[in-house]
């Protein structure tokens, strides 16, 4: 037991110098965790820094400056772009595993600093109260935890070895990077230049075109104040030298200031005045036609307008006999239209509603009151029969009618009514057209305010009675 319990108590002892050298293996390991992530932090910085030098110059690079650059210089351009880009996820990749490992870290930091030093202050608990059996096979559990241990701690150190070479890669590509932008800077600067030189010489070009454009119009000028050229006029000159042009031309302003007062543009206008004058006669044919067409479709409207004021006054004369013969008993009336007194043809169907001389004997002017109401309740009635309409508004119709008259026009009324579906709204003091009202309204004024109730016929009747009674006494 004896010799077991010295065993048991070496193994702690190798434990514990393990456990020892583990925590100072971990603090190296810290130690050098931070100086990692001091580094990785200056890394970032640099590469953010370098992002935006990369947004700066892909901004500049999207200008139109890059028109100016070379085929060779725009594949170039256009092969660094998707690089950039794989970089960039590459680079986001490698910033997710690091976060990964700095969490696993952490993790691992935790269970150290919680589990095994806990767990350290439990074996030394159980080394105290425990005996030689225990001891063994706490070691064994011990051994297996700090097997893991070193597992886990390589693979952390494996990790972050990795991710320190990719750091350095991405880093010397970004280097490359930046020694490209500069190339591409220079020669930015260099196509610049070029572009200015060009604009100065287009410049100059222009200045050059505006002086001979204004030189070929002060030519064209002259060459207009000629007059009308025969057609081989140039041909005849191109052979010549410019010695014998200016002589000829010399010769030529001699002679033509012997014509100084002849019109060297008559023919010209001449040819100007021929158009004008067959263009307005061209106009002139043209609106004559127009005017004939339009006369055409006057003549047609006024003989369809003719025609049709015609046959609706044979419809409304028609109706005005009906109507007449059923307002006076055994009585007679035609509708006639007036005929014109310069001679125009009249009407051509020799019917009796067309139109007809004057006959002073029956114009409406030497009727009496009555008469003339018949004659005017006749026209409304044949119209209406004619061209109905959805209601009638008759004020004391029947005042200067005699009561056979009245019985008529109540009867008729009351007939259209029923017939049509047409509404009559009537005002009377007689008792004909009362006595065929569908509903009776009475109108009184008391104390300077009239009043409207509805009344029974025998009510209206009788209060007609009593106003006739009270006019006749």
């Amino acid at each position: 037991m004896d010799a077991e319990r010295d065993h048991a108590k070496s193994e702690l002892e190798q434990f514990k110098a393990d456990i020892a050298s583990a925590m100072k293996q971990r603090g190296s390991l810290e130690k050098a965790l931070g100086k990692k992530e001091k580094s990785l932090d200056n890394i970032r910085n640099q590469i953010e820094q370098i992002q935006s030098s990369i947004a700066m110059k892909n901004d500049e690079m999207g200008t139109e400056l890059i028109d100016q650059l070379t085929p060779e210089e725009r594949d170039l351009l256009s092969r660094l772009n998707p690089e950039i880009t794989e970089l960039k996820e590459r680079f986001l990749l490698c910033k997710n595993s690091r976060i990964e490992i700095e969490t696993r870290k952490e993790e691992l930091e935790t269970n150290l600093s919680t589990n095994l030093i806990r767990r350290q202050k439990e074996l030394e608990a159980i080394i105290s109260s425990a005996d030689s059996r225990t001891l063994s096979l706490e070691a064994e559990s011990k051994e297996q935890e700090l097997k893991s241990s070193k597992r886990n701690l390589d693979e952390l150190t494996s990790l972050l070895k990795a991710n320190v070479d990719a750091i350095h890669n991405f880093t010397r590509k970004m280097d490359d990077l930046k020694r490209k932008r500069d190339d591409l800077k220079t020669r930015e600067a260099i196509l610049e230049q070029t572009v200015q030189d060009g604009a100065k010489d287009l410049e100059q070009l222009m200045n050059s075109r505006s002086t001979y454009l204004a030189k070929q119009e002060e030519c064209m000028k002259k060459i207009r104040d000629l007059g009308s050229l025969p057609a081989d006029a140039f041909e005849a000159y191109k052979r010549k030298n410019k010695k014998q042009l200016q002589k000829m031309l010399y010769d030529c302003n001699e002679q033509l200031k012997q014509f100084s007062h002849v019109n060297q543009k008559a023919l010209d206008q001449y040819v100007n005045f021929t158009e004008q004058r067959e263009q307005l006669q061209k106009r002139r044919a043209e609106l004559d036609a127009g005017d004939q067409k339009i006369m055409e479709l006057i003549s047609v409207l006024d003989q369809r307008k003719d025609e049709s004021i015609e046959r609706t006054f044979k419809g409304v004369a028609r109706h005005f006999r009906e109507v007449f013969s059923e307002l006076v008993q055994g009585g007679h009336g035609y509708l006639v239209m007036m005929k014109k007194k310069d001679g125009d043809a009249g009407d051509d169907d020799n019917d009796e509603d067309g139109p007809r001389d004057p006959d002073p004997e029956g114009r409406i002017e030497k009727y009496i009151g009555g008469q003339k109401t018949v004659v005017a309740l006749t026209l409304i009635f044949a119209i209406q029969r004619c061209d109905p309409a959805p209601f009638y508004l008759f004020d004391e119709i029947d005042a200067a009618l005699d009561p056979q008259y009245r019985t008529a026009v109540g009867n008729m009324i009351r007939g259209l009514a029923d017939m049509a579906d047409t509404q009559f709204i009537a005002t009377t003091f007689r008792p004909e057209i009362v006595k065929v009202a569908d509903k009776i309204y009475g109108v009184t004024h008391k104390n300077r305010v009239s009043y409207i109730n509805v009344v029974s016929k025998d009510q209206a009747l009788d209060f007609i009675e009593h106003d006739q009674t009270h006019n006749a006494s």
